[in-house]
């Protein structure tokens, strides 16, 4: 089933690999656009230190995931590093129908889902300036083993691939340059006129990923 969105409103999507800053680019745009509001995921995986369950996640047991995918209640879903994620339709539709925009923080296999319900979705992906850059900020907020920094350094190469998929590409080469990128983006609500990327960077940083 379609989903139906307002006229008024915006979908966006932002995806990036593990580590590329996507959930700091976020909430600053979340701090400064008031009429945007986060659609917040269901998981599986254990909160983190200091994530608080219904603000950064729901969090539910398999189970109970497994049962909100046989009753249809996930617009995407998919399994990352062993653990699901998915979008709840009742909540995206409660936002919508009180006049928001909503970003989502979704994977690109997520976005492909969203994309079948909503084709006018407005994706964003973040890039980070290079894979050194990359394992440097997994090392530095030390929230994950070494071998799981691997997996996710493996991961990051193979996600990265499908920057082409999105509309817009913000590298994150200093966060307070993106950030403002990111708020331009979606202050604008996805206009054509913000859509000139910057196209060394994004060549420089594409060579550099080797994608």
């Amino acid at each position: 089933m379609k989903l139906q969105i307002p006229t008024d409103n915006r979908l966006f999507i932002v995806s990036a690999p593990s580590g590329s800053g996507k959930t700091s680019l976020i909430k600053r745009a979340l701090a400064e656009l008031k009429n945007l509001k986060l659609s917040v995921s269901h998981t599986t995986r254990l909160p983190r230190p200091r994530e608080r369950d219904g603000r950064d996640y729901f969090f539910v047991d398999e189970s109970t995931f497994q049962s909100m995918i046989e009753d249809g209640e996930f617009l995407e879903y998919a399994m990352v590093f062993g653990a699901y994620y998915g979008t709840s339709r009742l909540l995206i539709e409660h936002e919508l129908a009180k006049g928001h925009d909503i970003i989502m923080e979704i994977d690109w296999q997520g976005a492909r889902q969203i994309r079948n319900y909503y084709p006018d979705t407005f994706s964003i992906f973040i890039l980070p300036p290079s894979l050194e850059v990359l394992q440097e900020r997994l090392h530095r907020r030390a929230q994950d083993s070494r071998a799981v920094i691997a997996s996710r350094m493996k991961q990051a190469r193979f996600e990265a691939k499908h920057y082409n998929e999105y509309n817009y590409t913000v590298i994150n080469d200093d966060f307070e340059r993106a950030s403002a990128e990111l708020i331009s983006i979606l202050a604008k609500r996805g206009e054509q006129s913000v859509l000139e990327k910057a196209e060394k960077l994004l060549d420089k940083t594409v060579r550099a990923l080797n994608l």
